[in-house]
């Protein structure tokens, strides 16, 4: 069999999957700090997108009530936190502070290595193409950032929970995206007879729910939706509270209705548990115990974790953690899709 040393002496395919596989976890934290961000209520302190000179915090006295007197313009301060002392401000400025230099940092770990490896041909022929679209893909990223903190400073006290959608399946494409190139660059450093994987229409499947449903987890985060019942199996006394107040048309209350949001949320889990607990089986019997077990164990401990977090009324670190296991779940996901689809010539 042919290894990598067959290769193009310059072509560096682990090399370039190291990179990418360090990549996906500066995502994995920027998805964690994100989720704190939105559940310490602190998206909105910073009211302004300044690319360069807003990696620099306020750094005297002067600046900070500067940030303050703008953050006080916005309807979130006049409607729910008038009265805060700069001490609060500057804490809840702290968590989006750090989600937006986190997210210079992924930018810059995505863009600076791609420009090096791409000018010193260290990438393996037909690669350049899909890395470019992940780093367009970051570059997206961060406007639909803006774009949603945007949708919060003039009209409504929060951000719009599509746009709050948006922004995290495309940060989870994008770290979908990231751990399959560097799933397929590892098999060819391994052998040149490797060939990158197919997402076969099973798996495609299951990943699909996995997206719906983490889809569904950010409509709950933004409208709230986890503190309309904090009660399980039952949503008080009932499956579904029949005096639940419905919105025209109907279709609507699927995503801006917070108890039915909810409501799909927790029973959507199991439909996509089931995709994936068989994509697991699937790669276990592929030849890979070890990913698809750990894909089986991860569902379970995000169905028991979404649970705990009702339970808890949504509290913060059990919170956190449930969307960090997302993340974890889905990098899971495709790497037992991987295996499922792995082929050679």
């Amino acid at each position: 069999m042919l290894q990598a040393s067959s290769l193009p002496s310059r072509v560096r395919p682990r090399t370039v999957s190291l990179w990418l596989f360090l990549a996906a976890a500066l995502v994995v934290a920027m998805v964690v700090i994100g989720g704190i961000t939105r559940l310490t209520e602190s998206g909105l302190s910073i009211t302004q997108w300044k690319p360069i000179s807003g990696i620099i915090p306020p750094l005297n006295a002067a600046q900070w009530q500067a940030e303050f007197d703008n953050y006080k313009r916005i309807p979130e301060y006049q409607q729910i936190n008038r009265g805060m002392t700069l001490a609060g401000f500057q804490a809840i400025f702290f968590w989006e502070y750090v989600h937006r230099l986190l997210g210079r940092v992924v930018g810059m770990v995505y863009l600076l290595p791609f420009l090096y490896f791409w000018a010193r041909g260290r990438l393996p022929r037909g690669y350049a193409p899909r890395l470019g679209a992940l780093v367009a893909l970051i570059v997206l990223q961060g406007a639909i950032g803006w774009w949603m903190v945007s949708s919060g400073l003039t009209k409504r006290t929060d951000v719009s929970h599509i746009r709050l959608a948006i922004h995290l399946v495309t940060a989870l494409t994008l770290l979908a995206g990231t751990v399959w190139t560097a799933l397929d660059l590892r098999d060819l450093a391994a052998t040149r007879l490797a060939r990158p994987a197919r997402l076969r229409a099973f798996a495609a499947a299951a990943l699909v729910l996995l997206f719906t449903q983490i889809m569904f987890g950010a409509f709950t985060a933004g409208l709230d939706a986890g503190y309309a019942f904090s009660s399980w199996p039952l949503m008080g006394n009932e499956i579904f509270p029949a005096a639940t107040p419905m919105t025209e048309p109907m279709w609507r209350n699927a995503i801006d209705n917070p108890i039915v949001v909810q409501f799909i949320h927790r029973w959507l889990a199991f439909v996509a548990a089931a995709g994936v607990v068989a994509l697991g089986w699937r790669a276990i019997r592929a030849d890979a115990p070890r990913i698809g077990g750990i894909a089986i164990a991860l569902v379970a401990g995000q169905i028991l974790l979404g649970i705990a977090t009702l339970l808890s009324g949504v509290e913060i670190v059990v919170a956190v953690a449930h969307q960090a296991n997302a993340a974890l779940l889905l990098i899971a996901a495709i790497c037992a899709a991987h295996a499922v689809g792995r082929r050679t010539i």
